[in-house]
Parts: structure tokens; sequence; C-alpha cells
């Protein structure tokens, strides 16, 4: 079965490093992978995006078009990815960057991913991890045990365990979606 995720958003925001995360997290699993990037010319502040593919078979075509998961940063980038999310698919939002949510036949989760990353973790920057926590408990696309060692593999020196904290607690963000549920 082929999974399709874009994740989307702003330079600086870490969404390459978050996809490169989550694909190695998926070949620790096991999983055929591919991972692809594309990003303005601006360092910081441009738009931004990764895209993983994970099958159990062979992946014959490395880009992703039919959206099974969508993750969106900023409201830009929902507005530029939205229409690639298949019907029935899950779009991931911030809540503080993302505050017109597209009308469509998808489950979506308004998240508050950078007030969880600032007031859990103390860093804003490592709303990226929270939220491949928070798509890892909802989606599924790869097991906890291979996220957090690519996660400790990842991170950067010196940052490991700030990074497990943002994964845990971005975990713990969709278990309190599914009590409240």
């Amino acid at each position: 079965m082929r999974y399709e995720i874009r994740l989307s958003g702003e330079g600086g925001q870490g969404i390459v490093l978050a996809g490169i995360i989550l694909a190695e997290a998926a070949i620790e699993d096991g999983k055929n992978v591919v991972q692809t990037q594309a990003y303005g010319p601006e360092s910081r502040g441009g738009a931004t995006k990764s895209e993983v593919i994970i099958s159990d078979e062979e992946i014959d075509y490395p880009k992703a078009t039919r959206l099974d998961l969508l993750l969106a940063l900023t409201q830009e980038a929902c507005d530029k990815h939205r229409h690639d999310l298949k019907e029935g698919g899950i779009l991931v939002a911030d809540a503080s960057r993302v505050l017109t949510l597209p009308q469509g036949g998808w489950v979506v989760y308004r998240l508050p991913l950078l007030e969880t990353a600032r007031e859990k973790v103390g860093r804003g920057v490592a709303a990226n991890i929270v939220a491949l926590g928070a798509i890892a408990a909802l989606a599924k696309p790869v097991s906890r045990e291979a996220l957090e060692k690519a996660v400790g593999r990842r991170a950067p020196r010196g940052t490991e365990a700030l990074n497990l904290k943002a994964l845990d607690a971005g975990y713990e963000l969709a278990d309190s979606l599914r009590q409240t549920a």
C-alpha cells in the first residue's frame, strides 16, 4: 500500500529535516521510501515542502500526487497544497498559523503545534518534531520506536533530548484529541 505525505510550511521551520526523519523511520520499519524536498530561494520565510512516500511495494513514481496526509504549518502552505489532498485524507494544520481551513472531504486536525513546542519544550523551532509526533499518533505511517530512533540520529548534536521531548509532546497532543472526542 502506498501512503503519500506532504509536510509544508516556510523556510526555517525544519520541514526538510522532518521529512528526512520521517523517511528514515519508515526505512527502520522495513518499508520502501522516497523522500523529496523543494524550497524557495530564501533561506527563511520562503515556501518549503518535503514529501515522503511510504510503501510495502516498490515505488514506481517518486512524486506525491494524491496525498493521504498534509501537514500545513502556514496558511500559504495550506492554501497551496490542499488541492492535492485526496478524499478522506488527513489535514494537520497549525492552529496559530492556519486560520482559514479549507472545505472538503478530509479529516482535519487543527492543532496548537507551535504553541505546544513553546510551552512544553521551551522552543518554537521544535514545532516540526511536535508535528511528527502528532502525525505518527494520528495516522500511524511509522512506528513510534522507529521515529524515536530516527529523531535520535538526525537531531542536531546536543539537542537529542529536547527533540525527543518534542516528539513526546506531539504524541500527547494527539492522545488528548482522542480523549476529548
